[in-house]
């Protein structure tokens, strides 16, 4: 049986639950709930964990405990324990986080590329030495004026804000389950042509 593993970014904590950095972070939980799982921790992974079976296939749906900037800490135990003996390990991991170059509430999905900036996908490149993995972006869009992308990612958000991102993350949501179904190309065909 193949496996799965699905990391969503973002921060621990209370303080940055409702932020756009942690986005990732919510669908993999929103996910956690659409499956009627819980999350525990996971050994030396410095990550908290659900795992089950999705058309045939294991899912290891991931939290990582670490903050963002330090986030292959916790992805790279996570590829070798989940995705060691697969063929082509980071063929068979996702990750899910938020995008300053798309709009607000926009979900793409993208195979591979660079890090665009984002701390946590270059914590996971600089610890797999490699960035060939499929990702879904959630848009949060670029911070306004002067503002520095650090205080805005972090920042707390208006009802508007968070209702737009909450409807992206369970977009995204879906986006994980298209590609579980039906595969990354069918997925990116219908995500990336909205």
């Amino acid at each position: 049986m193949t496996t799965l593993l699905v990391i969503g970014l973002g921060n621990p904590g209370l303080k940055y639950d409702g932020t756009r950095h942690n986005v990732g972070a919510r669908t993999v939980r929103i996910l956690g709930t659409r499956n009627l799982l819980s999350f525990g921790a996971q050994k030396n992974a410095m990550s908290r964990v659900a795992i089950t079976e999705i058309q045939g296939r294991r899912v290891v749906f991931a939290l990582p405990m670490t903050f963002m900037n330090e986030t292959g800490l916790a992805a790279a135990p996570l590829v070798r324990h989940y995705l060691g003996d697969e063929e082509s390990p980071l063929a068979h991991l996702v990750v899910i986080h938020d995008e300053l170059d798309l709009a607000p509430g926009t979900v793409r999905i993208k195979l591979g590329g660079g890090t665009a900036g984002h701390n946590g996908l270059r914590s996971i490149g600089s610890h797999l030495h490699e960035l060939d993995f499929v990702r879904i972006r959630i848009g949060v869009g670029k911070p306004p004026g002067a503002m520095s992308g650090a205080n805005y990612v972090l920042g707390r958000v208006t009802r508007e804000v968070q209702a737009i991102l909450d409807d992206a993350c369970e977009r995204a949501a879906d986006a994980l389950e298209m590609i579980l179904d039906e595969g990354v190309s069918q997925a990116m065909t219908h995500f990336n042509v909205r």
